[in-house]
């Protein structure tokens, strides 16, 4: 069966990662083990079975075959041992070590097993007796393990502790986050305006609490894009039914012109100016309607910038002058971007024409075009006004289709609230960014980042 419970999963990991550590643990320690010559404290029970074997091969062989058999057991065993009479002399014809002789006088003296221990080694010293009553005391030597280790010896152990804690921790991160990662970039990219974008399929098919995320961002992503799309047939729908009552009403204009008397010129104008402000609105609507749906299918080309920025201002400041305002050029790099040449017009000219609108009279609009070089380089269209500015809590809405501030309401001069809207769906298609910001001396500055090379 499959665990579906990210906390389960969790779970599993750590106590298997705390199994994995420990069994890491266990096999440095043997594997740093010192050799056998230095193995721990002998089992005593070997060592008086061996006395007691010692014993009868000397009563029933000789010296010779004990001196071997005391060979055997040392080379099998690593314990050294010597074997003597019940008056103290040796008995195989070996080198006695300094103490061992007294050790078994005392022994056999008492009939007791006596002991000297050192930070080496346990010597051992006990009687025994044979079946043809004789005694002798038998003098074993047992290696001692030494208590402290060595330091690069505990460091070996430590570092395959955490080397073995660390490579489960990083896969546990790892299938933790990656899946988080990617969905996080998903909603990024539904963020920046591609309502196609959904979590992977992988990502969703996982039976855990993050696969159902992916599924339930999936729904969400879905459902918004099908409100979206209708909002936009919605409104492309309404702009071409609107289209035509319109064209029937200029139509009409004119006759009532042509039979209208002389007073009733400045009605028949004022129907005129507001036919036509309709007419231009539902224009930029049914752009931006073909921008958010992605159908303004337009060949992309190499677009010079720098022209298309002077062209742009220098169109501005011909209506601007109309009106007691001026569009200047105060810097115009050299680069080119790719794109579409309608759509950057557009959009650049929608922001340089709401500066016209709203800068003070007598002021001046002040276009400038940057190339900045960096990792990749950009473009950066700066237009900024001499008006009143915009309220910081409005700042990023006044990019939003149909959205104008409350003074823009009040004036006679306030656009539609489509303007910035196109502009900045125009960026965001070829790669931009648009930002606005209050300058410090009074006024609004809005920039657009394009990518770009040097022309």
């Amino acid at each position: 069966m499959r665990i579906r419970s990210l906390f389960l999963k969790i779970f599993i990991w750590f106590w298997l990662g705390m199994i994995v550590a420990n069994v890491a643990l266990f096999l440095s320690v043997a594997a740093t083990r010192p050799e056998r010559s230095n193995r721990p404290w002998r089992d005593l029970s070997m060592v008086g079975s061996s006395a007691q074997k010692s014993a009868e091969t000397y009563d029933r062989e000789g010296q010779a075959a004990l001196a071997n058999y005391l060979d055997q057991f040392e080379e099998s065993n690593g314990i050294s041992s010597i074997l003597f009479n019940d008056q103290g002399a040796e008995l195989a014809g070996r080198v006695v070590p300094n103490g061992w002789q007294e050790l078994a006088g005392r022994a056999a003296k008492t009939g007791i097993t006596q002991f000297n221990v050192s930070t080496t080694a346990l010597v051992v010293a006990q009687q025994v007796a044979t079946p043809q009553n004789h005694h002798y005391v038998f003098v074993s030597r047992i290696a001692r393990m030494p208590l402290s280790v060595s330091l690069r010896t505990q460091a070996l152990r430590l570092l395959a502790v955490l080397l073995t804690g660390g490579l489960f921790c990083y896969g546990l991160a790892s299938y933790l986050t990656t899946p988080i990662r990617k969905l996080r970039g998903t909603t990024h990219e539904f963020a920046d305006g591609n309502l196609g974008a959904r979590a992977a399929g992988r990502l969703v098919k996982r039976r855990d609490e993050i696969g159902q995320l992916g599924s339930d961002f999936n729904t969400m992503a879905e459902r918004l894009q099908s409100m979206v799309a209708a909002q936009h047939r919605l409104l492309g729908d309404i702009s071409h039914e609107l289209r035509s009552p319109l064209a029937r009403m200029s139509v009409a204009l004119e006759l009532a012109r042509k039979r209208a008397e002389s007073n009733a010129k400045s009605a028949l104008d004022r129907i005129e100016h507001e036919a036509e402000t309709l007419n231009e609105m539902i224009g930029q609507l049914l752009k931006l309607t073909r921008l958010e749906s992605g159908t303004d299918g337009l060949k992309r080309t190499e677009v010079d910038l720098a022209q298309l920025v002077r062209e742009v201002a220098d169109d501005a400041d011909f209506e601007a002058r109309s009106r007691n305002r001026s569009v200047h050029v105060v810097n115009c790099d050299e680069c080119s971007t790719q794109g579409t040449e309608e759509l950057l017009r557009s959009a650049i000219e929608n922001v340089v024409r709401n500066a016209v609108r709203y800068t003070a009279e007598g002021t001046e609009v002040e276009v400038t075009l940057r190339l900045k070089n960096g990792n990749e380089n950009s473009a950066v269209i700066s237009v900024r006004d001499h008006g009143q500015g915009v309220p910081e809590e409005a700042m990023d809405k006044i990019f939003h289709p149909f959205y104008r501030t409350e003074d823009a309401r009040d004036r006679e001069s306030g656009g539609s609230g489509l303007g910035l809207a196109i502009a900045s769906r125009a960026v965001r298609l070829h790669g931009g960014r648009v930002q606005a910001v209050n300058a410090a001396t009074g006024g609004l500055e809005v920039t657009i980042s394009l990518p770009a090379e040097r022309a």
